[in-house]
């Protein structure tokens, strides 16, 4: 049975506690307004290069060049990005899981290596641990994230993918829909997938004058296309993050009260229980001393 004493301790250490998680609640509600800021500056620019990549691209064109055309899949490199720190929820084990549900579902079905590229420490500590394949790694984005690192993350698995290491690249992140809501996305980046609006390829390239050539602006257009994706990516998750460690931290905080409430009326109930035993000791000393 725990003493007054203890009960008073675990109050102490559980309103320590609440402090802590509604200060970290307070810090990435700050940090969140400027990672949404990031996703709604990058999601017009990314939407827009690959409408226009979309657009510009013919079949014969698609079915000749390598980052576009769907060869047969024997190896896919499984890009994962999640975040450096916990303390966010389910944010890191949704997209964990996400990743072994492709392995083991459409991999394994179709009898299809893969390797991991993890960004974000928390990734990279799981698959690393169960000795997956690993490709290469990449920690620390988040604590400052800068457009430098996407400009790493792609042409490390852009050069890969030129030199026919894997056949396909596929994304695992958390895009961000609100605070309180992140979806979990795997899509396709390499190849290049054929957008659903681009039906009538053929004729797509007919309305525009291509200057100097159709290479030179693909050979332009594509890198930028690329790396545009990988950024809006990490933006996503980056802000999907931080709305789910807000959420997080608002709940330990909200149920932190609810502990100290709790332990508060039972130690009130200990408390009178206690000082009710004493006046009984107090009445029966008193009682017998008269016997």
């Amino acid at each position: 049975m725990a003493t007054l004493r203890d009960i008073k301790s675990s109050i102490k250490g559980i309103q320590n506690i609440q402090q802590i998680t509604k200060a970290m609640k307070m810090v990435a509600t700050a940090k969140l307004k400027r990672a949404q800021e990031n996703v709604i500056n990058s999601r017009p620019y990314a939407r827009k290069i690959s409408s226009m990549l979309s657009h510009l691209v013919t079949d014969e064109y698609r079915s000749t060049n390598m980052m576009f055309y769907q060869k047969e899949n024997n190896k896919t490199l499984l890009v994962v990005v999640t975040s450096d720190r916990g303390l966010c929820g389910a944010f890191n084990t949704n997209i964990i899981r996400e990743a072994n549900r492709i392995i083991d579902e459409d991999f394994a079905a179709n009898k299809i290596e893969y390797e991991f590229y993890c960004v974000g420490k928390k990734g990279y500590d799981f698959f690393e641990n169960r000795a997956y394949p690993i490709n290469g790694y990449k920690t620390g984005v988040f604590s400052s994230l800068q457009y430098e690192s996407a400009l790493e993350i792609a042409d490390h698995i852009i050069s890969g993918y030129h030199s026919q290491k894997y056949d396909s690249v596929i994304m695992v992140y958390n895009e961000f829909k609100s605070i309180i809501q992140q979806k979990i996305v795997s899509e396709q980046f390499l190849p290049i997938p054929k957008l659903a609006d681009n039906s009538n390829s053929d004729n797509a390239i007919s309305g525009y004058i291509i200057e100097p050539n159709q290479k030179y602006i693909f050979d332009y257009l594509i890198p930028k296309h690329l790396k545009a994706q990988i950024w809006r990516i990490l933006s996503e998750s980056n802000a999907a993050e931080f709305g789910a460690r807000m959420t997080a931290m608002d709940n330990a905080t909200t149920n932190a009260k609810e502990m100290i409430r709790t332990l508060q009326l039972k130690y009130n109930k200990e408390r009178q229980a206690s000082i009710t035993k004493e006046i009984l000791e107090i009445v029966s000393g008193a009682e017998a001393l008269k016997s």
